[in-house]
């Protein structure tokens, strides 16, 4: 069966589940339409300040759906499958919530894609991260070849697309993919401790740095600056602004409205 998506909440934070556990939660046309379908439901909340995307059974995510991928007739269904992937995963990254990535098993090619979507990755130690595109003959499709370089160095974003061998999480850890590692069967718990503390921060911040760290990645150092001043400057003159301020000057705990 194609694998389908699941929304839970707890408290602020919001949890999406692969559930095709059988196929290793390989990405079919339906898995990503029910992502942006819940992101679409996510996005109208504003109790919800954080987003975990997780798999169920033995793995994150084995890659795209070679079982529908290969009843396809022509290279215009690839190519829609594709576009549909892609910009499923860029409306993930353009989201306002901070999205955590809870990998264990695999996140291989589509997999991987989903997870570099995301802000955050955090992986269970003993968990393999690879593109493998490349021993099919063809590259990742839905952003794997941009993504990378800007999360690891260049020789190794060449030697990851050219051979398609897979990182172990910890050799991942090191290079930058990922973020945090925990034990196996810690990882929910501790990505829960990382998105409560994500919830409880303040939603504009967020949501301007996304906008900020995506809109500068292809400018100069001088715009860059200029675009983070305005940035902030728009921060300080928020309800938030005014509530961090004067939460720290009365040393309690701020609370924070997304205002």
């Amino acid at each position: 069966m194609a694998t389908t998506t699941s929304l839970t909440r707890q408290g602020a934070v919001a949890w999406i589940q692969l559930d095709g556990a059988d196929q290793l939660n390989a990405i079919g046309t339906g898995t990503y339409t029910g992502l942006v379908r819940h992101l679409d439901e996510l996005e109208s909340d504003e109790t919800v300040r954080a987003l975990v995307i997780h798999g169920a059974g033995r793995g994150f995510c084995a890659g795209a759906d070679i079982a529908e991928i290969g009843g396809f007739a022509d290279a215009a269904q690839f190519e829609a499958f594709i576009s549909g992937l892609a910009n499923a995963l860029d409306r993930l990254a353009s989201s306002r919530l901070p999205v955590i990535a809870a990998i264990h098993g695999v996140a291989m090619g589509g997999g991987l894609e989903l997870a570099m979507a995301c802000d955050i990755r955090v992986a269970s130690i003993g968990s393999r991260l690879g593109l493998p595109e490349a021993k099919l003959g063809v590259l990742p499709g839905a952003g794997g070849t941009q993504r990378l370089p800007r999360l690891v160095p260049p020789g190794v974003v060449a030697e990851l697309l050219m051979l398609g061998n897979p990182l172990d999480a910890e050799r991942a850890y090191q290079l930058g993919l990922v973020n945090r590692l925990a034990e196996k069967d810690a990882l929910l718990a501790d990505v829960a401790v990382l998105a409560d503390e994500l919830a409880a921060g303040a939603p504009l911040v967020h949501a301007a740095t996304k906008q900020l760290l995506a809109s500068t990645a292809g400018t100069g150092l001088a715009d860059g600056i200029v675009a983070e001043r305005r940035a902030t400057t728009a921060l300080f003159a928020s309800a938030d602004g005014r509530e961090g301020f004067a939460a720290f000057g009365a040393r309690r705990r701020p609370n924070f409205t997304g205002e």
